[in-house]
């Protein structure tokens, strides 16, 4: 896999966008915080921003489908450098209206790019390689998600908001060139048959997840993970309150990226032992139970250790996942499933998000956690017995027919 010119240029390329678009974020924050008083119309420009992602969805996934890989990832990269183009603008206008417009913009870039890249990867890297090279793909994204936000932090104290957005759209700028390096082979009856297949509206993908079994059990488990994830920054800014400390906020973040990282070179060699479906229902239900542990966050290592045993399950949790979409879906199916999946996660996200405001204003932190953790084990308990049976039925259906 490391010989391969095509990994280096992904994970490189990742790294290098992954830290203009934390600069982007933090940006953001910093102007919406100057300009932008109620904390309510600040969610709502962030939800605009999200909405308009999952609009041009279904349009994203059939273009990936129909054109290059590459090509989508090339346009999509252009978008992005345009969008902080409009950032620029707003600076200089010391406009709201413009910051809509690069969040809009933005988003809809990111709808049309990462599904083109997680449909590339399995092109790219295939056989026992793939798992491998999805867990480290996701510690590259969790490496610039570090480094983004504490050097994004560092550089708003010596240096203006437009030198920031400067270093995001130079990011985006070496992101776009790397990308006019890959050489991705798509065989040319493939082609011919994305181009027949995607013709079809975005629905067409659904009966094919329907048909396969697993995939919609996986595409559900995945959905777990988020009655954390959703509420991840808001749980954290509670914990700080809970325990009047400002520094354990740090911790907390540290603390889940390294068991991120850990967790994502370990399922490697967890697979060695375990089926993928084996790895995906347990790390679900350890999600599941350290959520439920939060219900003693007055201890601090508790708190810290829960959220260092989430960390270190999804690391291996969400590198299983890409592995058994990308292999069990038909890559004809990959662009729409994937834009798909990514707007899913998308509304998810934002509804966990406000339940998990909703849920801290109503019951508190601790019965929070209980009831999201509660429901994390029941379906990852329902799945796993379904599963169990469904195997069962299908053994029971080969020994008849042999």
């Amino acid at each position: 896999m490391w010989t391969n010119r095509n990994v280096w240029i992904i994970l490189t390329g990742e790294l290098i966008a992954g830290l203009g678009l934390w600069m982007g974020i933090i940006g953001n924050l910093e102007f919406m915080q100057e300009k932008v008083p109620s904390d309510f119309m600040k969610s709502v420009i962030l939800a605009i921003g999200l909405l308009a992602g999952i609009a041009v969805g279904p349009l994203a996934g059939r273009i990936t489908d129909q054109k290059r890989k590459k090509t989508v990832m090339i346009y999509a990269g252009l978008g992005r450098m345009v969008s902080v183009i409009f950032m620029f603008i707003a600076l200089y206008m010391d406009s709201v209206i413009w910051l809509v417009a690069f969040v809009i913009s933005i988003q809809m870039a990111a709808a049309f790019y990462f599904p083109a890249l997680q449909a590339a990867i399995p092109l790219i890297v295939g056989g026992k390689n793939l798992l491998r090279m999805n867990g480290v793909h996701m510690n590259v994204a969790t490496v610039a998600r570090i480094l983004g936000t504490s050097l994004a932090g560092i550089l708003l104290v010596v240096m203006s908001l437009f030198m920031l957005y400067l270093s995001s759209f130079i990011a985006y700028f070496l992101l776009f060139i790397f990308t006019l390096f890959l050489k991705i082979d798509e065989p040319i009856e493939q082609k011919n048959t994305n181009k027949q297949k995607s013709k079809g509206s975005f629905k067409d993908v659904l009966p094919v997840i329907k048909g396969l079994p697993i995939v919609l059990m996986t595409l559900i488990l995945t959905l777990i993970p988020l009655l954390f994830l959703g509420g991840f920054n808001l749980m954290v800014i509670k914990i700080s309150e809970i325990h009047d400390d400002q520094m354990i906020k740090g911790i907390i973040y540290a603390a889940e990226g390294i068991s991120f990282m850990l967790g994502a070179f370990a399922v490697k060699k967890i697979s060695d032992r375990w089926s993928p479906y084996s790895i995906m229902f347990f790390f679900s239900l350890i999600v599941g139970f350290a959520q439920i542990s939060l219900f003693l966050v007055e201890m601090k290592i508790v708190a810290v250790a829960a959220f260092a045993i989430v960390g270190f399950s999804l690391g291996c949790f969400f590198p299983t996942a890409a592995t058994i979409f990308q292999t069990r879906m038909p890559k004809e199916y990959h662009g729409r499933f994937f834009s798909f999946r990514n707007m899913l996660e998308r509304v998810m996200f934002q509804v966990v998000l406000l339940g998990t405001g909703f849920f801290l204003d109503l019951v508190g932190l601790q019965i929070m956690v209980v009831i999201f953790g509660m429901i994390s084990v029941g379906l990852s308990g329902f799945f796993y017995f379904r599963f169990k049976r469904q195997s069962i039925q299908e053994d029971n259906k080969n020994t008849v027919s042999l």
